[in-house]
């Protein structure tokens, strides 16, 4: 039993993680182990206190560098689902499951979200889960959608298992090259189905016969992970506190709402933290 599961290994995730660690909490933080790897991708930045002019590059790999000599280690599983349990959380990452007594939600803000239909069919077909689910479909064609490099060796595992891969990668320098994987430019608008998965329409007006779709995404939607937290204009409600509407679950960073800017995540990560040591504390009460 952890005191609390971190989700997200941005600025946020980071901040909340130091802060947790200094004060002994047993954590477990979910994330790429690229800590920050969207914060490198800034040419310059002019609003960092005490860092002016400071590439992305450079502040992510000072954030790197924080979180390697505070012993912070990060697990690269992506969260499926959060289930709240009462005085605490089940988590489910790939087929690894663990509880925490809190729970903070630091995912950030992506960039591609779902395409039509995909939460209607979630487990009637569309799976976020290649080791969970792969087998289920050995031998048949299947769609791949997939957002980061480095998730593609579970397309290469689902490859393995299936006649045939459509996939659908929404990154560059793609590493997949095997005779039963065909890279499309056109990308899925809708999946269809009298039930479960039948037919993925694509961009460009054309339709692919299917028996699944798995979507390989570095995150999942919150309505997704954890359907019970309260969101307004796309993003997640907290108070001052950081505290969404579930007990024990908290958030900061940009699923927060703007400005997306890394000084406000650090800063509501810092809350964040302080925030759960508190509610720790009052539950051993």
């Amino acid at each position: 039993m952890y005191d609390t599961a971190i989700i997200g290994t941005g600025p946020a995730g980071l901040s909340a993680a130091v802060n947790l660690k200094i004060h002994n909490k047993n954590i477990i933080w979910f994330g790429s182990k690229d800590i920050c790897e969207k914060v490198a991708l800034a040419e310059k930045i002019e609003n960092y206190p005490g860092l002016y002019g400071v590439s992305g590059k450079e502040l992510a790999a000072s954030f790197r560098e924080h979180a390697e000599k505070m012993g912070l280690e990060v697990n690269d599983h992506v969260v499926n689902n959060v289930v709240p349990m009462g005085n605490k959380f089940g988590i489910l990452a790939g087929t690894e499951f663990c509880e925490a007594k809190t729970v903070l939600l630091a995912t950030g803000v992506s960039a591609k979200g779902q395409i039509k239909g995909e939460s209607e069919r979630l487990g009637r077909g569309v799976s976020y889960c290649a080791t969970c689910d792969g087998r289920l479909y050995k031998g048949k064609r299947i769609a791949v959608i997939c957002n980061a490099a480095r998730l593609e060796h579970e397309v290469r595992f689902l490859a393995e298992l299936a006649e045939h891969i459509d996939y659908f990668p929404y990154y560059k320098e793609i590493g997949i090259d095997m005779a039963n994987v065909t890279v499309h430019a056109a990308k899925p608008t809708e999946v269809t189905g009298d039930g479960q998965v039948e037919t993925l329409k694509l961009s460009d007006g054309s339709e692919l016969e299917i028996s699944g779709l798995f979507c390989l995404r570095t995150s999942v939607s919150l309505a997704t992970m954890i359907k019970e937290v309260e969101t307004e204009d796309g993003h997640i409600k907290v108070g001052r506190d950081q505290s969404t509407n579930v007990k024990g679950c908290f958030a900061a960073g940009d699923c927060t709402g703007r400005p997306y800017q890394y000084t406000k995540s650090v800063g509501e990560g810092n809350v964040a933290a302080h925030s759960i040591i508190d509610y720790l504390a009052q539950e051993e009460k």
